[in-house]
């Protein structure tokens, strides 16, 4: 991925799950984030029932040409963890404590998704610069593996 650049942009590549119905509760995992404010930190993060919003778990990386060259992100999704990379490096480690769906709703299918929003409550959190529109959030490709069992 090479990011947006411009305050106000809020690109991002996550994962929902299948059979949503309500958030926090159901999960979300955050494989990439960044705000157009900060534009030398990328984070991870998860959140559920017990961890959501400001506090949410989450790994920040400094990432200085995030939005001039192109970067790998990847979650490592098993059982008992998560484990989010950039460029092969770990910035973050969620393990499952085993006490159940509030910490740990990550037993469902979910699916990917990569967007590029402008404003809103993070991304906008500063306020935006409209001349930075229109950007482009450039997305090389997508791979998913899957161990077979």
């Amino acid at each position: 991925l090479k990011l947006p650049s411009g305050k106000g942009t809020w690109p991002a590549f996550w994962m929902m799950p299948h059979n949503y119905t309500s958030w926090p509760a159901d999960g979300e995992i955050d494989i990439m984030e960044e705000v157009g404010y900060d534009p030398t930190h990328v984070q991870s993060s998860i959140h559920c029932t017990n961890y959501y919003g400001g506090n949410s778990k989450n790994g920040r990386y400094t990432l200085n040409t995030a939005q001039s060259q192109f970067h790998v992100y990847a979650c490592e999704w098993t059982p008992d963890y998560l484990k989010f990379y950039v460029d092969g490096t770990l910035i973050f480690t969620y393990t499952n404590d085993g006490s159940g769906k509030n910490t740990w709703p990550f037993n469902a299918p979910f699916y990917l998704k990569l967007n590029n929003a402008f404003g809103g409550n993070w991304g906008g959190a500063q306020g935006v610069d409209y001349s930075c529109l229109p950007n482009i959030y450039e997305i090389d490709y997508v791979r998913v593996f899957q161990k077979k069992i």
